[in-house]
């Protein structure tokens, strides 16, 4: 009797403690909730609901602060990086990208195994040698194989076995994704990928949460875990590109009078949702030309007036959704009831067709249009004259005109005669006054004769010009005025020297006559013997004509 009074307290006494309950995937994976956290959503496809039981005893779960996480890997923590292709069209699919961020010194190589860099310095120290870490080793001793409870160590956290494909074993991380009140589990290497279809997703930004196992012989230790937003809209992603020719700054909004804009749309669609779609573009520029309708999503517009303009661009497109009820099934656009602008978009029902949604995105944006340099042109190109020779350079003066304000600067790039080798750069500020017309005259130096590559520029506050020319450069040759003086100077010298020269030996010459002729006339004719004996050093064709050959006995 006794013990049966036992066995009752004892019964009373388990009915009053706490069962030993499983852990749930929310409780292992998600620590924080919002105010307006909401526990039922829209099934996602291949996603299972976070209410299973978690697995930790071979999934153990550490909260954050915890101590053990510093030592989850070795050499340092590892880091992991979440990135998604959001914002996503409801509807598409939006792609998940995890990449894990290993320490200083690591890698992971080609057969999964983990490799330490030699002489790799981390928070550890430097590794003296490479070191392999074989994490499929252990796996494949016989004992391991051979074990009774091999197949229980092989799964995901909810039990689930892993999928035995080719090459499994060299796949040592184990990753758990978690958004929307439900998991995805994937068994993968240092970096894999996720997507989900958002057509059953609220709208919004929504929040994944990435948790990161490693292999550690028959269990599983977490080393790392990251979270990103993302956003599913029901407005078509997009942007615009706006450029111009001669726009100084294309990022300022502010855009040049005269010269058309080229503007150029830009839709967020990384799953190619609508590829299949007719897309129009309807513009309206503000500027009082009407609107414009495009299935192009490229477009060029000139704006003829200074000032501000509001700029509207509305893009649609019909995309696959739900069919409703066949009184209320939703009519396809046709190109030309967009054509006809923004309130005659009738819509009309094709029977046996595919259901559709018109999606709308919207982009709005105020623009300037000032006054700019719209054209530049060389018009002359002169060769400087120097007084003074230069050795190694030359001067050349370019008279160039343009069309619009006056610039505040000039720059020049002097190339090579391909344009692609850059020499020299000079930017001058433009502070003369040119009037009502754009002429000024600029001076660069080039580095001797030969052929060179020069761009041009010219520019304001909200305009840069750009021209180009190739320009030869005359090497100083012996015509040129001041070498053709230097040169007549030397001849003259030289001339000078040589006749005093010869006039000296004919006068040596004649001496020497006087002394045998034992001529009895005048110094006066000694003198004019000598001037007859240069003459004939310089002139000998007219020696038969001189009458003192008469008086010589013969021809020297």
């Amino acid at each position: 009797m006794g013990c049966l009074y036992y066995f009752l307290g004892f019964l009373l006494l388990a009915a009053r403690l706490p069962p030993d309950a499983a852990k749930r995937f929310h409780e292992a994976l998600s620590s924080e909730r919002t105010p307006g956290y909401i526990r039922e959503y829209n099934q996602l496809s291949g996603w299972s609901s976070d209410e299973n039981d978690w697995n930790e005893r071979l999934y153990p779960v550490w909260k954050r602060g915890d101590p053990r996480w510093k030592n989850s890997w070795r050499g340092s923590n590892m880091r992991v990086v979440l990135t998604s292709d959001s914002p996503a069209l409801v509807g598409s699919n939006v792609t998940f990208v995890v990449k894990l961020v290993f320490p200083r010194g690591q890698k992971e190589d080609a057969d999964g195994n983990m490799v330490y860099e030699k002489d790799c310095r981390n928070d550890t120290g430097s590794s003296p040698d490479p070191h392999v870490y074989n994490w499929t080793a252990w796996t494949e001793d016989d004992d391991w194989e051979s074990g009774p409870n091999q197949s229980h160590h092989n799964v995901f956290p909810d039990g689930r076995p892993f999928p035995h494909h080719h090459g499994w074993r060299k796949w040592n991380f184990v990753y758990v994704f978690h958004t929307l009140g439900q998991y995805f589990q994937k068994l993968g290497r240092c970096s894999e990928r996720v997507s989900i279809n958002t057509a059953n997703v609220t709208l919004g930004p929504q929040i994944m949460e990435v948790t990161v196992y490693r292999r550690h012989r028959w269990t599983r230790v977490p080393i790392t875990r990251a979270k990103a937003v993302y956003l599913v809209t029901d407005q078509i992603p997009m942007s615009v590109n706006m450029s111009q020719r001669n726009d100084r700054n294309s990022s300022d909004d502010t855009f040049l009078r005269d010269l058309p804009i080229t503007f150029n749309v830009l839709i967020h669609d990384p799953s190619h949702f609508l590829n299949e779609s007719a897309i129009y573009y309807k513009w309206n520029f503000g500027d009082n030309t009407g609107l414009i309708v495009s299935n192009n999503h490229t477009l060029n517009h000139l704006y003829v007036f200074n000032g501000n303009f509001s700029l509207n661009l509305t893009v649609q497109a019909a995309v696959p959704g739900p069919c409703p009820s066949p009184s209320h099934r939703p009519p396809t656009p046709t190109p030309s009831s967009l054509l006809a602008g923004d309130n005659s978009l009738e819509l009309r029902e094709v029977p046996d067709e595919d259901c559709q949604i018109t999606r709308y995105g919207y982009f709005k944006a105020t623009i300037t249009i000032v006054e700019g340099i719209l054209e530049v042109n060389i018009i002359q190109m002169t060769d400087v004259q120097m007084p003074v020779p230069q050795p190694a350079g030359s001067l050349m003066d370019f008279v160039v005109t343009c069309q619009g304000p006056t610039p505040t600067e000039v720059c020049t790039i002097i190339s090579d005669p391909t344009c692609q080798i850059a020499q020299s750069a000079i930017c001058n500020p433009v502070d003369v006054d040119m009037g009502n017309m754009c002429l000024l005259t600029v001076r660069r130096a080039f580095n001797g004769s030969g052929t060179y590559c020069m761009n041009l520029t010219l520019g304001d506050d909200s305009s840069l010009v750009l021209t180009s020319t190739l320009v030869s450069v005359p090497g100083r040759d012996a015509g040129s005025p001041l070498r053709m003086a230097n040169g007549a100077l030397v001849s003259v010298v030289c001339l000078a020297i040589f006749v005093t020269v010869i006039a000296f030996l004919v006068y040596k010459k004649h001496k020497e006559y006087k002394q045998i002729g034992n001529s009895t006339g005048t110094r006066g004719q000694g003198l004019n013997v000598f001037l007859n004996h240069v003459k004939v050093t310089f002139f000998p064709g007219s020696r038969e004509k001189d009458p003192l050959l008469k008086n010589q006995p013969g021809t020297l």
